[in-house]
């Protein structure tokens, strides 16, 4: 039987493209986000995708849809965490509370209720275990100028990753966390076309494939249990990342 993984946000971005790519490698993908209509399109001639329409902020929801995937694919092998959103930007002041309080359901509660079904169906399945693998962000360690909201909830999985790496130890879960930076997503172009009209002129977002990114998930999802990458970071090569200013 081949592997089974199941992704949130699977409708767009990062999401989609580690979608395409697993189910092109022959993985039974349980494709999970809020717009069914966007998952049909991605599963249309897959007999090994799953359309699981998901919101991830409802814990009975998430939980069905975990259940329901593993007895379809017969065993859950891996969670990849990753539905999320980016608020507009502001200073903390002048953020709107709704904006705080949809980026912690989402980013953090969404992946944190997701991570709990995906832990208790590999705690319990026969061979027992799997990988979760979330995705972080650079803004983890690095935050944008005005995104209070999505720096802290980011820096939030980074120490639910931790806690899911440790506590997995005893069953054979391996949790680890990917940080990607400025693939040229829809969220990313958004962003980058917001940098360009603050500063005309001035040195533009650099950005790199998604399908890149998609491939080093997959990198991390094929190791065997006994390996794990704790936590990678995989972005444009001339990002601002390092250095000092």
């Amino acid at each position: 039987m081949s592997q089974s993984i199941l992704i949130t946000g699977a409708s767009s971005g990062i999401g989609r493209a580690v979608a395409e790519l697993f189910l092109a490698e022959g993985w039974q993908v349980g494709l999970a986000a809020r717009r069914a209509e966007v998952l049909e399109t991605i599963a249309d001639g897959f007999a090994n995708a799953h359309v699981l329409p998901l919101d991830v902020t409802d814990p009975a929801a998430v939980d069905h849809s975990v259940n329901s995937f593993a007895a379809a694919a017969g065993r859950l092998d891996v969670l990849f965490n990753n539905a999320g959103i980016f608020t507009p930007p502001g200073l903390i002041d002048e953020i709107p509370l709704e904006d705080w309080f949809a980026s912690v359901n989402v980013n953090l509660t969404g992946m944190f209720l997701t991570a709990r079904a995906a832990f208790r169906q590999m705690r319990h399945q026969l061979p027992q275990g799997g990988r979760i693998i979330n995705n972080g962000s650079i803004a983890a360690h690095v935050p944008r100028p005005q995104s209070a909201p999505y720096a802290a909830t980011k820096a939030a999985v980074t120490g639910l990753t931790k806690s899911l790496s440790l506590d997995g130890r005893a069953f054979d879960i391996a949790c680890g966390q990917i940080d990607i930076g400025n693939t040229r997503t829809p969220m990313v172009e958004d962003l980058s076309q917001r940098h360009a009209e603050a500063n005309p002129g001035g040195e533009p977002m650099h950005t790199f494939a998604v399908g890149d990114a998609a491939r080093s998930v997959l990198h991390m999802a094929n190791l065997p249990l006994e390996a794990n990458v704790q936590f990678m970071t995989v972005m444009a090569t001339k990002m601002p990342y390092i250095g000092r200013g």
